[in-house]
């Protein structure tokens, strides 16, 4: 029996309803996949831009640590420094102090006789030589001349069994800004042994020195050594 025409145009209709619903069905099915695949590239970039971001502020932390750190340690150092030249300019201040004093000295003629006899006798006993010249302030050469070394050649020569001759430079003298004491020299003036007040001064303080930083400052506790 032959399809009409209605008949004909009906089956059409019905395939190309099917083959709507087929096409809609896998557009759906296109798009819903679409979607699951955008989401899981959207996590997957959303994370690893936030692991960037968390290891570039990981590493700004790190650094601004590390800044804060080198700070710290160049204040520390600063202050260090300000506080070793603060104790120095200290020391230098009593130290200067102690020379100014040093002029009292000389003006008491009983103690700084007998201050000039143990210097003029430490340099016999330093150089050993049979023959010396003393170089004294020009205002000290009759005490030098007559109350020491006439004294003290006797108990040097005692001591060491051995005769000394002993001169008073009579050509150079020490400056007259020197607080006091004497030079003695041996016979060619190649060895000298500077006993003035002031060089005694300053072997004092150097030997002094650890004793003196301790009774200002008190005791270095990073100090193992004292001498």
């Amino acid at each position: 029996m032959a399809l009409t025409d209605a008949d004909v145009q009906k089956q059409i209709k019905h395939m190309m309803g099917f083959i709507e619903q087929e096409a809609s069905e896998k557009v759906e099915e296109i798009d819903a996949k679409a979607e699951e695949e955008f989401n899981i590239e959207k996590g997957r970039l959303v994370q690893t831009q936030r692991v960037k971001l968390m290891q570039y502020y990981e590493k700004k932390e790190k650094q601004i640590e590390q800044h804060k750190k080198i700070q710290m340690s160049n204040l520390t150092n600063q202050a260090r420094l300000k506080v070793l030249k603060d104790r120095d300019d200290m020391i230098t201040d009593l130290l200067n102090e102690a020379r100014q004093r040093l002029g009292e000295i000389a003006k008491e003629p009983a103690s700084y006789s007998a201050l000039l006899e143990g210097l003029v006798l430490q340099g016999f006993y330093q150089l050993l030589e049979p023959k010396v010249t003393i170089r004294c302030r020009q205002k000290d050469v009759e005490m030098v001349q007559v109350r020491l070394i006439n004294k003290n050649i006797p108990i040097y020569k005692e001591a060491v069994q051995s005769n000394i001759v002993v001169k008073i430079d009579q050509e150079r003298f020490l400056s007259s800004e020197i607080c006091g004491g004497i030079e003695v020299y041996n016979d060619n003036r190649k060895i000298k042994v500077s006993n003035t007040l002031e060089n005694r001064l300053e072997l004092m303080a150097q030997q002094m020195m650890p004793e003196i930083r301790v009774n200002l400052f008190g005791a270095n506790p990073n100090r193992r050594f004292t001498d």
